[in-house]
């Protein structure tokens, strides 16, 4: 959902692909590094991407973000409460464009980004294969996941910096660090223990009556993993276009 963000945050500052006011596309405002009011222009922008980004953006190489697909997620915990080793395939996130941008701040100057955000409601599909114990359960399985999550505040903050590619100046993301906060979730896992479906009841009620505890051990790793992705992509974007390009005076 922040990379869903981010992006729109990228295409907004810049110029993108074109090198005069003709080529970019009419839903595309452009907000300029000299306006005083650069981070309204932004957050005014955004929502005119709104829905653009649910239907995607081709000519931006950005596919529609409802859902928003993920190839893979892998996590290893090896210490604490939870210690598992997890798989997360074919996942789709829907909701991410019902986001409520709250507020931007770019300081060109430190070459940096922070952007707070809301969502109300966001619902994950998946498949899954999982291994490990849970607090003081062992847990199990492979097969369908999907979980639910409301009330969800997140902080993106992105730390950049000048590198050269080809002889052209480009923007490159140094950091991006990620920190949210879910009011309440439910999961559901299918084909625990090898799908007997008591054990598998059981664990999935037990996941749902602990799920703040189990967040409090998986949050950090979560948040590292989310902050690697959207820095790759967001990298993808910024090597292409120059500096001149992504932020016109």
């Amino acid at each position: 959902m922040q990379s869903l963000v981010l992006t729109a945050v990228v295409l907004l500052l810049g110029r993108v692909a074109a090198s005069t006011a003709e080529e970019i596309p009419d839903f595309l405002k452009v907000c300029r590094r000299s306006d005083p009011k650069l981070n309204e222009c932004v957050m005014s922008s955004v929502e005119g991407l709104r829905s653009h980004l649910a239907t995607g953006i081709p000519e931006f190489g950005i596919p529609s973000c409802e859902p928003l697909q993920i190839k893979q997620l892998v996590f290893n915990q090896g210490h604490g409460a939870v210690t598992l080793t997890s798989t997360y395939t074919d996942i789709k996130v829907y909701g991410p464009t019902e986001f409520r941008l709250d507020t931007v701040r770019i300081d060109l100057d430190k070459k940096s980004v922070r952007i707070k955000l809301w969502l109300p409601h966001l619902r994950m599909t998946s498949h899954y294969k999982i291994d490990g114990r849970v607090l003081i359960m062992p847990i199990s399985g492979r097969g369908y996941n999907e979980g639910n999550y409301t009330d969800i505040d997140a902080t993106c903050s992105v730390q950049g910096e000048h590198i050269t590619i080809g002889g052209n100046t480009h923007y490159s993301v140094k950091s991006f660090d990620v920190k949210f906060s879910v009011g309440d979730a439910r999961l559901y896992l299918g084909d625990l223990f090898n799908g007997d479906r008591e054990l598998g009841d059981a664990m999935n009620l037990f996941l749902n009556e602990n799920w703040k505890n189990i967040a409090t051990e998986l949050q950090p790793l979560l948040e590292v993993k989310i902050g690697q992705l959207f820095k790759e992509f967001s990298n993808k974007i910024y090597h292409k276009f120059t500096l001149e390009q992504l932020l016109p005076p």
